[in-house]
């Protein structure tokens, strides 16, 4: 059971104006991160519920979503009994939610109505190694950026590979990071493969920020942990689906799709998302040989 308890939004609002001597207007704001757990998956059935580590998918990414500073509360939306009594048992709470939900955003928006917070943030289940920084980055844009209802998170991609990988959702954006499109497939689209060669021939990025030898970075892999705004949230449910939502199966084309803005938060380190039973392996032994 998890022992380490959770501030209060006032309690963490005072100690951090003691040792800081400053405040922050994240400090009154209501923040929880909601993990959408559904039992079945197509390609790594009942995924959540492995553990190899000792511990099960769920619970490790409930613990790394504990690590953010800026969020209060951490609930497990899920659509079984069985996944919530292992969240109980290990010291998490749990909602059921509808065993219907076509996308985690819908079952995060259900999950919503009851919850009393400003901004809720979408973990996944199958994100065990999501850094708390991270979230709390993306928590902080969200809040500095006052009439964007979403955020998500992005990072560069480094190998080569992962670009025409379907299963690593590349995302573009503006100059000012608002998101473009989503794809599955190569975006923006090399049409000179030996630039392209010479590109990840440099693959070592310092920062986001950093160009690589002076070739700033091009393509940027999406990382599905979004920040929204309550109110947006709970529109999601009653938004039809795009065509290219429908293609893609990609849950945040319906965002843009509907003209809603997307801010783009990069981030350095991608986390390890897990989606086959390779994934999970690399996970185990990772985690096995920190």
């Amino acid at each position: 059971m998890l022992c380490s308890r959770r501030l209060s939004p006032l309690e963490f609002s005072l100690k951090l104006s003691t040792s800081t001597g400053r405040f922050r207007p994240w400090q009154t704001v209501k923040t929880v991160i909601v993990i959408p757990a559904r039992l079945e998956s197509t390609r790594l059935p009942r995924k959540l519920l492995l553990q190899q580590t000792g511990k099960t998918l769920i619970e490790h990414a409930f613990i790394a979503s504990s690590r953010s500073r800026l969020a209060q509360r951490v609930i497990v939306a899920t659509d079984s009994e069985e996944i919530a009594t292992v969240v109980r048992m290990f010291g998490g709470e749990a909602v059921l939610t509808s065993v219907h939900h076509q996308s985690g955003s819908d079952r995060v928006a259900e999950a919503a109505v009851a919850i009393d917070a400003d901004l809720i943030v979408n973990v996944q289940g199958d994100e065990p190694d999501i850094e708390g920084v991270s979230i709390d980055r993306l928590i902080e844009t969200l809040i500095d950026n006052e009439s964007v209802p979403v955020a998500t998170l992005a990072t560069p991609i480094r190998l080569q590979h992962q670009l025409f990988d379907s299963s690593c959702v590349k995302v573009v954006f503006n100059q000012s990071g608002k998101a473009l499109y989503f794809s599955r497939s190569p975006i923006p689209a090399p049409r000179d493969e030996g630039w392209l060669d010479d590109y990840f021939s440099r693959q070592c990025i310092p920062s986001s920020s950093t160009p690589m030898n002076g070739m700033p970075a091009v393509f940027f892999q999406h990382i599905g942990v979004y920040a929204y705004r309550r109110e947006f949230l709970l529109r999601i449910p009653e938004l039809p689906p795009s065509n290219a939502e429908k293609t893609e199966s990609l849950e945040q084309l319906r965002f843009l799709h509907h003209g809603y803005e997307v801010l783009v938060e990069i981030v350095d380190q991608a986390s390890s998302g897990i989606d086959t039973p390779n994934d999970y392996l690399l996970f185990v032994n990772r985690y096995l040989n920190r």
